[in-house]
């Protein structure tokens, strides 16, 4: 984990979005443009309406959010910055890097929040008590 690294390194990717007469779609694939590969993926949803999640950061996964259905919010942190992010269009994705802080806030009634990482399931990537992703990040 970087302690360079800041909210303002989140950024709201455009996916392609290929339009047919039925409707929509929108592709991911490793080895494109894409920040980078992905190893996992997961999605949240039947979230009651204004509850969040999340609320940890990640010392090496990279995650890249999506509002397959709905919308919600992230909440970002970096120790120094905050910065809020909405996402509401399955053809848009957050980027988030390993080192900042993230809750998915104010979801909709019936969002879906689809989730691309780049790393399988470790519990110890996972940095889940602020003070000490603080003392982490001051620390270095």
């Amino acid at each position: 984990m970087s302690s360079n690294i800041s909210v303002f390194d989140c950024s709201v990717i455009g996916l392609d979005k290929i339009n047919f007469r039925e409707g929509n779609l929108t592709v991911v694939e490793n080895d494109s443009d894409f920040p980078f590969a992905v190893k996992r993926v997961f999605y949240l949803y039947d979230i009651a309406g204004g509850e969040s999640r999340g609320a940890h950061a990640h010392r090496e996964c990279h995650q890249f959010l999506i509002a397959a259905g709905g919308s919600f919010e992230v909440s970002l942190d970096d120790g120094r910055f905050r910065r809020q992010v909405f996402l509401n269009r399955p053809d848009m994705g957050l980027h988030i890097p390993p080192g900042i802080w993230a809750s998915e806030v104010n979801f909709s009634s019936g969002a879906i929040c689809l989730v691309l990482a780049s790393h399988l399931y470790s519990e110890s990537d996972y940095l889940r008590d602020y003070e000490e992703y603080l003392n982490m990040r001051n620390n270095g």
